[in-house]
């Protein structure tokens, strides 16, 4: 039986809803334990160096009042670092980030920034951080994590997602083709594998029969059925697909 298949829930977007007219309502803390009393296995929140979503209240609020894994998304910055050292989450994902992008373009160039990166992973390991790294599934770039030394790498499955979205089934397979030997050089590597970015119901269930994929991170599909579902059944309906997906996992 292939090992079981966690869900991590981000929340950045209620803060966005909150920040669009400021004061406090929608509190993504508050999401945040409703994700965990509906079934997520912890929560990921993306602090800016902008602050245009999560704030730093946000933060220290998560780690002192949930009762399950937080995974603090950041910049490779020694501002993000010193916050990461002194809030101490279960995990940091160090993402790629620029201040003119709506959402996270594309994965972190882990193999053009090693020198860059190197004492940003020694430290989070030092601290007893786990982390990992949010990249594209390019052999280079999953060698670039195996020699920095990081534990985890994410997936960003952005494009996959886009052109399953978009129709486009050739650049799908493609797409696809290049997840799966991605996550199977990583794991043998013996890196533990992540996925997310653009995931819903379907791919989320098809990207769950790759046995070797531990956790999905998902935040925008999420909060946005959640208008019309509500967050409680929006994330029983995500466990139930990926349930479906897992019981077809071929191998760990």
């Amino acid at each position: 039986m292939p090992p079981s298949l966690r869900l991590g829930v981000n929340i950045d977007h209620v803060a966005t809803i909150r920040n669009a007219r400021g004061g406090r309502h929608p509190d993504p803390v508050r999401a945040a334990k409703l994700a965990i009393a509906s079934g997520a296995d912890g929560i990921t929140a993306h602090l800016r160096e902008d602050r245009r979503h999560i704030r730093d209240d946000d933060i220290a609020r998560l780690k002192a009042e949930i009762d399950k894994p937080l995974n603090l998304e950041m910049a490779a910055t020694d501002e993000m670092l010193g916050i990461a050292v002194r809030t101490k989450p279960h995990a940091s994902c160090i993402v790629p980030e620029k201040r003119t992008e709506r959402t996270t373009e594309g994965g972190l160039d882990a193999a053009g920034q090693i020198v860059h990166l190197s004492p940003f992973v020694a430290r989070l390991n030092d601290s007893g951080i786990r982390v990992s790294l949010f990249i594209a599934a390019e052999p280079c770039q999953i060698e670039a994590a195996a020699k920095l030394k990081a534990p985890v790498i994410e997936i960003h499955t952005g494009a996959w997602c886009d052109a399953l979205m978009e129709r486009r089934e050739a650049d799908a397979h493609a797409e696809w083709r290049r997840i799966c030997d991605g996550v199977a050089m990583a794991r043998d590597l013996g890196l533990e594998v992540h996925a997310g970015h653009g995931l819903d119901y379907a791919s989320a269930e098809t990207i769950a029969t790759l046995g070797s994929v531990r956790e999905l991170n998902i935040g925008h599909f999420l909060v946005g059925e959640a208008v019309f579902e509500g967050l409680p059944a929006t994330i029983a309906l995500m466990r139930e697909a990926m349930a479906r997906g897992r019981s077809r996992a071929a191998r760990p």
